[in-house]
């Protein structure tokens, strides 16, 4: 007797795969590529935005705004680089490139932007693809 085949699941690519405040303040875990341009870089960057037009809209002087957005932004931004780094089988502590001017900037952008993280699971957690 043969049982029918089960249908392969839809991968549906706006899926939420992890809930929007564990992505900006858990640096747990493991996310792919599209999460952490999606939520690394365009979700700052346009939170940046705003509120940097807010700040100019309330007359609030620029520098001090700025220090203010830009430590608002400060622990999303690890906490998602934290969970690139962990899909790729690294430490959190390879955040730290940041530190280096121009080439830390541009080999975490081309590591966690553009390579490929570890298949199947590794020390962080499961693939990105195999949570729910």
């Amino acid at each position: 007797m043969t049982t029918p085949a089960m249908p392969a699941p839809e991968l549906d690519p706006f899926a939420e795969r992890m809930p929007p405040w564990r992505m900006l303040l858990d640096p747990r875990g493991r996310i792919g590529r599209r999460d952490f341009w999606l939520w690394g870089l365009l979700l700052p960057a346009g939170a940046g935005l705003v509120l940097g037009l807010l700040a100019g809209i309330a007359r609030l002087p620029e520098v001090a705004s700025e220090r203010a957005i830009n430590v608002l932004l400060l622990w999303p931004l690890l906490a998602v680089t934290a969970k690139r780094w962990h899909d790729r089988d690294r430490s959190a502590w390879w955040t730290l490139l940041w530190l280096v001017p121009v080439l830390g900037w541009l080999w975490t952008l081309v590591a966690c932007g553009f390579l490929r993280g570890t298949p199947g699971a590794n020390r962080y957690g499961p693939e990105p693809g195999d949570l729910a």
